[in-house]
């Protein structure tokens, strides 16, 4: 009995390390911020003025997941995003920060094979494509489709399925400067079975059981002078 309860023991010390390895976050790192923690305009969908560079994915790199991941999975998104849409750049309105607000993604990347820790800068979007870039298999991960996908439903002129990476574009009249989070998650599996059109949420879903750690880095965006 004393032999199998020092098994038992040293069974459950292995297990507790375990935990506390899986329990160490991913340094996840947004290339191009300033010294405010603020995003480039050229990472943003809706950047000011004309000419320049608009929704260039940022450089994404995290440090390597614990022994056993197999894949991971990205995503990016805003919670500052006001739930009444007929707020968003009315004239002579502001948003106001205690407006009630919902989350959208940005970005959604599933089954980013284990070998990479790097998203190059512009490797998601070098631009804005009318109607969207394509979701699927890309050599770094397997592209959902990003909330800009629902929000250009009935306009002839961008509507379409939206994959990948699209930037920021928040209200010109919001009082709160907006936060996008990246989230980097290290998997024990090679592949989360999405397939088609899937979106943020569907990825979520499908991440339960299967994060060994994660981690996460936030940069602001506004394009109200007055909210930065």
């Amino acid at each position: 009995m004393k032999a199998l309860y020092r098994l038992s023991s040293a069974a459950l010390a292995l297990m507790l390390a375990g935990a506390a390895i899986a329990a160490e976050p991913l340094k996840v790192t947004i290339g191009g911020l300033d010294d405010t923690g603020r995003l480039p305009d050229k990472a943003a969908f809706c950047a000011p003025g004309e000419g320049g560079p608009k929704n260039v994915s940022p450089e994404v790199t995290w440090s390597p997941g614990p022994e056993g991941t197999r894949a991971y999975a990205l995503t990016m998104t805003d919670p500052d995003v006001p739930k009444d849409l007929g707020l968003i750049n009315k004239p002579a309105t502001v948003i106001a920060d205690s407006e009630p607000r919902m989350t959208i993604h940005h970005w959604v990347l599933a089954d980013i094979p284990a070998t990479v820790t790097t998203i190059p800068e512009g490797a998601e979007s070098d631009g804005v494509v009318p109607h969207g870039k394509p979701v699927g298999e890309t050599p770094h991960g397997l592209r959902g489709a990003n909330a800009f996908t629902g929000f250009f439903t009935g306009n002839a002129d961008m509507a379409g399925t939206y994959g990948g990476y699209d930037g920021p574009c928040p209200p010109m009249n919001d009082a709160r400067p907006h936060h996008y989070t990246v989230r980097v998650y290290a998997l024990d599996t090679p592949s989360l079975g999405l397939t088609g059109a899937f979106d943020g949420p569907a990825l979520e879903a499908a991440l339960a059981g299967h994060v060994l750690a994660e981690g996460e880095a936030m940069g602001t965006y506004s394009l109200n002078p007055a909210a930065r």
